[in-house]
């Protein structure tokens, strides 16, 4: 299988990318390094330095390589600054993905594998959230996500191109060589694990009056193989499918507080902590359901315990700074 990855410099591309040429798939990959550099991407992976704005660039990448799929991951992921600057998030997530959309159409390309996020949900109703709970995102992060969804919907409608939408919480823990380093980075897990390596002071706690168990933020951790696994097998159901929307998710929740503890226990480090007020935009609880993809794909996660998916963290960012 031949596939375009955009945003295979990145942490989620960058592992797809990297299970892909592993199991023997030719891979393009596609990306700006705006958040990343050119050494993540992976070895015999084909390089075409870009951004998905570029329409002429990605229509010239399309013909010149027949792909069997893309798989777009590039775009901005931070819901606190998508508070401050909600027209670069617009601009870099949707109207960019606008141009991938119409150079696949006019290529006559017509699988894609969507990285969308739970964020489209916005605060919840009820958890754990199923695939057809009320889109109402607090974030302009999210909103600039449902509108792709919303574009793809049509697209498929009329003009046949085939999609699977994922959308997945907090992703975190890492492969043999490669896990999370973005640039800055802003996720909890790895912040965390920058306290315990004594790369950072502390680690701040953003609102400490949530109704949860502890006051924290309570969020779904799934380890980042799994989810490449889920985008494996949802570019293959693509075959079948015309289109199809997945959480993909842990199905179990876990505080902030609870994620420091887990960091202590696998680190044997102390860990600090700043109480500082909420962020705007942040959901109280978010915990997928993610009983439809391994009811109809068969999709299972191998690494469920959150000490599990911080252990493979630790691992590789003691490694990298090594």
């Amino acid at each position: 299988m031949r596939v375009l990855v955009t945003g295979g410099a990145g942490y989620i591309g960058g592992t797809v990318t990297r299970i892909l040429l592993a199991r023997g798939h030719e891979v393009t990959v596609y990306d700006n390094f705006c958040h990343s550099k050119k050494i993540a991407v992976a070895k015999n992976a084909r390089l075409v330095e870009g951004d998905v704005a570029d329409r002429a660039l990605l229509e010239k990448t399309l013909k010149e390589s027949r792909f069997d799929g893309v798989m777009h991951f590039a775009a901005l992921i931070e819901a606190g600054e998508s508070m401050q600057r909600p027209e670069l998030y617009f601009r870099n997530n949707t109207a960019a993905t606008l141009s991938l959309l119409e150079a696949m159409v006019a290529t006559g390309h017509d699988r894609l594998v969507f990285s969308s996020t739970a964020a489209c949900y916005g605060e919840p109703e009820s958890t754990p959230i199923l695939e057809d709970a009320r889109l109402k995102p607090t974030n302009p992060y999210g909103e600039s996500k449902l509108l792709v969804e919303q574009m793809l919907g049509w697209i498929n409608s009329i003009h046949g191109l085939r999609y699977a939408s994922l959308r997945y919480f907090n992703v975190a823990g890492a492969i043999e060589g490669y896990g999370e380093a973005h640039e800055p980075e802003s996720h909890l897990i790895p912040l965390i694990l920058d306290v315990a390596l004594g790369r950072r002071e502390k680690i701040k706690i953003f609102g400490q009056d949530y109704p949860t168990p502890d006051g924290t933020c309570v969020r779904d951790y799934i380890h980042v193989e799994d989810l490449a696994e889920a985008h494996l097998l949802a570019l293959n159901a693509l075959e079948q499918r015309s289109r199809v929307i997945y959480n993909i998710g842990n199905g179990q929740g876990f505080t902030v507080r609870e994620v420091i503890d887990s960091v202590q226990r696998v680190t044997g480090k102390p860990i600090a902590v700043e109480e500082c007020p909420r962020r705007p935009g942040d959901p109280a609880v978010l915990v997928a359901s993610s009983e439809k993809i391994k009811a109809e794909l068969g999709w299972k996660p191998k690494f469920a315990e959150l000490d599990t998916i911080i252990r493979s963290a630790w691992e590789w960012h003691q490694k990298r700074y090594a």
